[in-house]
């Protein structure tokens, strides 16, 4: 039988939370984690923040880490921490690794079928979508170009509206990854985000829209994003740049051996990078333009 996401009782579900963020025009941080200092440092940050987050995780985590060891950790800190959040297969690429997170008792779940014709995307993303029914779940797509690691960034395959809503419409999608100009991984230059496009997709569907490649977006653009439709937002490339870079720091000017007294400063700077992503996409009601 389907595990109830989580195991908890009357637990708001991930589609529920997206129409009330739709309603208020606000957006959850979505990040990535590697490890306990990872996590934990995401968590801190949503604790100070009396916010809640989803965690996420790719196909590389889960291996590197083990499905069950990653999933009891993201349930059990998120206990400890007493932060409401949901766990996310981010960009699964299979039938057989969503169904195993599904399994698992994630909440939510990405198919990425992105790179494939129009109509194998959709062939794919509405099999995930009838196999997500059965667990509740939540189900996140991409359409469009959005460059992955290592992928060229200069290519133009941004989402177009009507395409979004068809996809939306004969998917039954709940979230839908759109390409407006962001890429995975750090920008050489400042990303032009393509704000009308998003308004223009926003005004034909009513899946939760949502931006992948948000490190290196100046605040003011995500912002600016959330008002337009913007529900979701992934950031994963900053939390391992500065978890590394402080880490290498630290160990340039010393000989420390114990972790436990090496890792707190990496974790300390992933908390204070999530609280300033939290507080600069935190959008009060007075602020929105009606």
């Amino acid at each position: 039988m389907p595990k109830k996401n989580l195991g908890m009782k009357n637990k708001t579900t991930l589609q529920e939370k997206f129409t009330e963020l739709q309603q208020e025009r606000k957006a959850l941080l979505a990040t990535n984690f590697y490890n306990f200092e990872t996590i934990k440092g995401v968590l801190q940050a949503a604790m100070c923040e009396n916010t809640p987050i989803i965690l996420q995780l790719t196909k590389s985590s889960i291996e590197y880490l083990g499905l069950t060891v990653a999933t009891d950790l993201a349930r059990s800190m998120l206990k400890y921490y007493k932060v409401e959040g949901w766990i996310h297969l981010d960009h699964g690429n299979s039938y057989n690794l969503v169904a195993t997170c599904l399994d698992a008792g994630f909440d939510s779940v990405m198919i990425d079928a992105s790179e494939e014709p129009f109509e194998e995307n959709v062939k794919i993303t509405r099999s995930i979508v009838k196999l997500a029914e059965r667990y509740g779940a939540n189900v996140e797509a991409e359409l469009g170009y959005i460059a992955k690691l290592g992928q060229k960034t200069g290519i133009i395959g941004f989402t177009e509206p009507g395409d979004a809503k068809r996809f939306v419409e004969e998917t039954g999608v709940n979230a839908l990854a759109i390409a407006i100009g962001s890429a995975h991984g750090f920008y050489k230059d400042e990303p032009k985000i393509d704000l009308d496009r998003l308004s223009e997709i926003r005004k034909v569907t009513n899946a939760a829209l949502v931006l992948h490649g948000a490190s290196g977006i100046p605040h003011d653009v995500l912002r600016e994003a959330i008002k337009r439709g913007i529900c979701k937002i992934n950031l994963a490339t900053e939390i391992k740049n500065i978890f590394m870079k402080t880490l290498k720091a630290r160990l340039t000017t010393e000989d420390e051996i114990d972790l436990r007294k090496v890792f707190p400063s990496a974790t300390d700077a992933v908390t204070e990078l999530v609280k300033n992503k939290l507080q600069a996409i935190h959008i009060e009601s007075n602020q929105i333009n009606t």
